[in-house]
């Protein structure tokens, strides 16, 4: 029998109706099979990264799930696909994007998946969203996430109003 794991999945989008989209996937992830959602953040709006295109709308869920980390990735392709996500270049506008931060404190490293998200300590958009939730969460093989906020202060984000 499996047990159950502490997930945090980062969600943005910045095309169509962004806050909606946003909301319509925390739901989706509260269907997933043998999985809880425990936890949403605020919606963040904030500035593209390394991109163009109108500001994102960003949020982390946390999930409790006897899925694998390979499963849990594979649910996430099946909502951006259903949402209609296209990669048409790295870092494009997107209707949705979800990417699994963490997955308890594992560390992964294969050519589908890397945990924790290899870009997570240099995002604003991650961090903020990630500390609302867990105040004192370890980055495994990287520290506190409280220790890069410093980094990112840079980066332009606010806290949402709710819809």
């Amino acid at each position: 029998m499996s047990v159950n794991s502490q997930v945090f999945i980062g969600i943005g989008a910045n095309l169509g109706d962004a806050k909606v989209t946003v909301s319509k996937a925390i739901a989706a992830l509260a269907q997933l099979p043998e999985t809880t959602l425990v936890a949403q953040s605020a919606l963040f709006g904030s500035a593209p990264i390394d991109s163009t295109g109108d500001d994102y709308v960003n949020a982390v869920a946390e999930i409790s799930t006897r899925l694998s980390a390979t499963d849990v990735l594979q649910h996430l392709q099946a909502i951006e696909l259903a949402h209609g996500r296209e990669r048409p270049y790295r870092n494009a506008p997107r209707t949705l994007d979800l990417d699994l931060l963490l997955y308890g404190d594992e560390e992964i490293n294969t050519n589908d998946l890397q945990v924790p998200h290899p870009r997570m300590t240099e995002r604003a958009f991650v961090l903020l969203p990630l500390l609302q939730l867990a105040a004192d969460i370890h980055i495994p093989g990287k520290g506190l996430a409280r220790e890069y906020v410093a980094a990112v202060a840079n980066q332009r984000i606010q806290e949402l109003p709710t819809i």
